[in-house]
């Protein structure tokens, strides 16, 4: 539903664009036509009939992270807790600037109800956001987030501004492809240009079910869209450099829907007890940092067990346990069973795929510094990583990745310590580029006698902390 589904026919008044109180006396309609003034919105209202409101408007700003200037023509959606979109699709101004208006439930009061959203954002020549390991944090749109001015209830913070990496290559080498998801439950769907079985470029449908694929290589591509609950017909486009290639249209087809069950077997945890199990599209999935992109709706939360993940469309999928900061890591013991990264392929006849061996995960090594709990920014100079010292160990590979999954940096023989409970290590002679974003991973092992000489890994660092950036 788009927010201008919400907008309320200026044929009859409900009140002037300064008075936040419904107008009972008039009836309006969330999603149809008719019953509020100019300037106001037909909202819900908790436990009463809906009424008309001075709108919520989301702002903020999209600004390149390597030279602090301003992107115009980012494509901006908000998303709710569930990953579905809340707003079309917003385009930012020459200054980077983009404004979006939100439906928002309400107090009988006019206030917006607590709620909250993340943002997805792409640009022609940039790593779309959130990427992992980098996380879009909540908006906070009711109470006291949102700000009463001029008409609108505006919300505008730190929360609401993102900065992009800029792609290594050329973006003139690249096209754009536009399209839609014929369909109403097309809203949030995860839309892939796919090419030689990998993911080249991701996008977001918006409420409506438009999309926009940026830096889509030259060429023949394959469209497909994934989201819990529809199944999508994949399509062929031809990219073209520098150009835009539109009226790309996806529809439902008559496949079934699945569903994927499994189990968890936690072991060795101090910290976290409950995990999250995700289906990334495999062609989205990074063997080096053992990530992907899932689907709205492709998760089970709160596992202690066994799980099952319902309405999975057809598709391959990478299946990733304890993906989120939860205190627990996959168990990366490469030497025992069910430590492995498991693909499964989901068939259209709607057949359950039941995995017949469990996920070992076993609790996290701490991140201390840098992005012990959100993204750091960083002094220039060498950076020194810490994290909590893993008792049973003989020592620690670290690596440090760039925002596109590349290892820029390892050290894969840092002594044990004793009689300290973390371990610090510094990379002397840093190459580490302003703006762009990092990530350190550590793994603890074991190597002698115990292993009879080979190199057995206990335990990791979280797969989304120790995120840092360099600054100018």
């Amino acid at each position: 539903m788009t927010f201008s589904s919400f907008l309320c026919s200026a044929a009859i008044a409900c009140g002037g664009a300064d008075d936040d109180s419904p107008a009972p006396v008039v009836a309006c309609s969330p999603g149809g036509a008719g019953g509020c003034g100019d300037g106001l919105v037909c909202e819900e209202v908790a436990s009463a009939e809906p009424a008309c409101f001075a709108p919520v408007v989301l702002q903020g700003r999209v600004t390149d992270l390597a030279r602090r200037a301003p992107v115009e023509g980012a494509t901006v959606v908000a998303l709710d807790v569930n990953g579905s979109a809340r707003s079309p699709v917003v385009l930012s101004d020459a200054d980077g600037n983009y404004e979006i208006a939100l439906p928002a439930p309400r107090s009988a009061e006019g206030v917006p109800l607590a709620a909250s959203v993340t943002l997805r954002v792409a640009a022609n020549g940039y790593q779309s956001f959130p990427t992992p390991p980098r996380e879009a944090l909540p908006i906070e749109l009711g109470g006291d987030a949102s700000v009463r001015s001029e008409g609108t209830w505006t919300v505008r913070n730190a929360t609401t501004d993102v900065g992009l990496t800029p792609l290594a290559s050329a973006s003139a080498e690249l096209g754009t492809v536009e399209g839609s998801i014929i369909g109403q439950e097309a809203a949030g769907s995860l839309v892939v240009a796919v090419k030689a079985d990998r993911a080249v470029s991701t996008a977001v449908a918006d409420v409506d079910g438009r999309f926009t694929l940026f830096n889509v290589p030259a060429g023949e591509v394959v469209i497909e869209a994934y989201r819990s609950g529809i199944v999508v017909a994949p399509q062929t486009a031809t990219a073209r450099a520098g150009e835009i290639t539109s009226d790309v249209s996806l529809a439902a087809t008559g496949d079934r829907l699945a569903s994927v069950s499994g189990s968890v077997n936690v072991v060795n945890a101090s910290g976290g007890e409950e995990t999250s199990v995700i289906l990334a599209v495999a062609s989205t999935f990074q063997a080096d940092t053992a990530r992907g992109i899932a689907p709205a709706g492709l998760r089970a939360a709160g596992v202690t067990g066994a799980f099952s993940i319902v309405e999975v469309p057809p598709g391959r999928y990478a299946v990733l346990a304890a993906f989120e900061n939860d205190q627990l890591v996959r168990d990366p013991d490469e030497g025992i069973a069910g430590t492995d990264i498991v693909f499964i392929d989901v068939g259209g006849d709607g057949t359950e795929v039941v995995m017949e061996e469990s996920f070992k995960v076993t609790g996290a090594l701490e991140v201390m510094a840098p992005g012990a709990d959100a993204l750091e920014l960083l002094p220039p100079g060498d950076p020194t990583f810490v994290w909590a010292d893993d008792s049973s160990e003989d020592g620690y590979e670290l690596r440090v990745f760039d925002a596109f999954g590349k290892t820029v940096h390892e050290a894969t023989d840092i002594a044990r310590v004793t009689g300290s409970e973390t371990v610090s290590y510094t990379w002397a002679g840093a190459v580490l580029e302003p703006g762009m974003i990092y990530q350190f991973r550590v793994l603890s092992y074991q190597e002698g006698r115990r292993t009879r000489g080979a190199r057995t890994y206990i335990s990791a660092t979280e797969d989304l902390r120790g995120v840092f950036q360099v600054e100018e």
